[in-house]
């Protein structure tokens, strides 16, 4: 997968997260939720662009550092969504198939640009 599918990737990633977050209860509950989700899942393609427009390798994995935390921080949100009952299973399963994917995409992107 090359950069340009990357951003494509990450930026569906976020938009397909706002979708969902705006299927969440409005209560106590699913807003909290919700902004912490539409957050760090909209965080994912930004600092992956960032990252892309890195000056040195360094600050591209520096970036790459923020980005699969992100990534992971959507992670577990979408588990609570789930665990929590806030959304039926079949409606999150995909997304967070999704978030895990692109944890483990930029995770060994890392460690490739790390060993050059």
């Amino acid at each position: 997968m090359n950069e340009l599918e990357l951003k494509k990737r990450t930026k569906q990633f976020a938009l397909r997260v706002m979708k969902l977050v705006a299927a969440l209860p409005q209560n106590a509950v699913g807003r909290p939720i919700g902004n912490q989700l539409i957050r760090c899942a909209t965080s994912v393609g930004a600092n992956y662009r960032a990252a892309c427009r890195g000056r040195s390798k360094a600050e591209f994995v520096s970036k790459l550092s923020i980005v699969i935390e992100e990534a992971d921080e959507s992670c577990y949100w979408l588990e609570l969504i789930i665990e929590g009952d806030l959304l039926p299973k079949e409606k999150v399963d995909d997304l967070l198939d999704e978030a895990n994917q692109i944890t483990a995409i930029m995770v060994a992107s890392r460690k490739t640009a790390k060993s050059e």
